[in-house]
């Protein structure tokens, strides 16, 4: 894949944050899939969760869970060669995972954190389920959240806007994604009923922006201005047009202030079927 300067839809270098729970397995064939389209370098990241009274009393335990990691980014490592992808082993230790994987990841500088979903949080070095929102506001870089049950998409993506900045970085990662998988976007916004006629004519102007700059870029699009709720919206419209793919546009922040998700994003991450690229400027 060819380098490019912006790094809105560059996924060049990216990070899968996984362990060996059922949820991380599918997260870990997407990133695959993902890396292997790009030509992108895949970091292969998974955290022991320790401390030292833990390696004190339970040290049995913890060398353990450290065996089990290694054996896991040994096949993981072993996968990707098979499938000519140039992968690196990141083996974490430390008490807090999520801000491992984030020290991770600007470490090596990479374009996107690949992480499953569940439903429920884990035990030891599971660094999935409650977090996976926090690790979207707290990321340096974009977030492909990856729910249990969920493939790499093949069919349609599906690209929510407002007309904000956040918005359009999304449009041009869609953009990017669209045209390596050959796939067609569908570009929603959406009207609540509490808008004004500027907001909502708005809102109709954002949505035609964005298909004329995918259309001008020879990508198959369509458009629809929506009245509701817009995490709703996005979640049935996603399953209506057939999407695989969500992609939506979320802020960045600083310091403790990165930890808050917008609501929209948050509620779409924990609700949706389809994997979740959550892109930030």
């Amino acid at each position: 894949m060819d380098s490019q300067l912006s790094p809105i839809g560059r996924f060049e270098r990216i990070l899968l944050a996984t362990d060996a729970t059922a949820c991380s397995a599918d997260a870990q064939r997407v990133a695959m899939a993902m890396a292997e389209a790009w030509g992108a370098t895949l970091y292969l990241a998974s955290v022991i969760v320790t401390h030292p009274i833990a390696e004190e009393v339970a040290y049995i335990q913890v060398e353990a869970a450290g065996s089990e990691v290694r054996e896991l980014l040994e096949r993981l490592q072993a996968q990707a060669r098979d499938r000519g992808i140039a992968a690196q082993q990141v083996l974490l230790l430390g008490r807090d995972p999520l801000e491992m994987i984030v020290q991770a990841a600007e470490e090596h500088r990479v374009d996107l954190i690949v992480v499953g979903r569940r439903e429920k949080p884990g035990l030891l070095r599971r660094i999935v389920g409650t977090t996976t929102t926090k690790a979207i506001g707290s990321a340096g870089c974009s977030v492909l959240v990856v729910p249990e049950g969920a493939t790499m998409w093949h069919r349609r993506i599906l690209l929510a806007t407002d007309g904000s900045r956040f918005s359009d970085a999304a449009a041009v990662a869609a953009a990017k994604l669209a045209e390596v998988c050959r796939l067609p976007v569908s570009v929603i916004s959406t009207i609540r009923a509490s808008f004004s006629a500027e907001r909502a004519a708005q809102a109709a102007e954002a949505a035609a922006r964005v298909h004329d700059f995918l259309a001008a870029r020879q990508i198959e699009v369509d458009q629809a201005v929506l009245n509701g709720e817009p995490n709703e919206l996005i979640l049935s419209t996603a399953a209506a047009f057939g999407a695989d793919l969500i992609v939506i546009g979320t802020h960045g922040r600083t310091g403790w202030e990165r930890l808050v998700v917008g609501s929209v994003t948050e509620s779409v991450v924990k609700a949706s079927p389809l994997p979740v690229l959550a892109v930030k400027l």
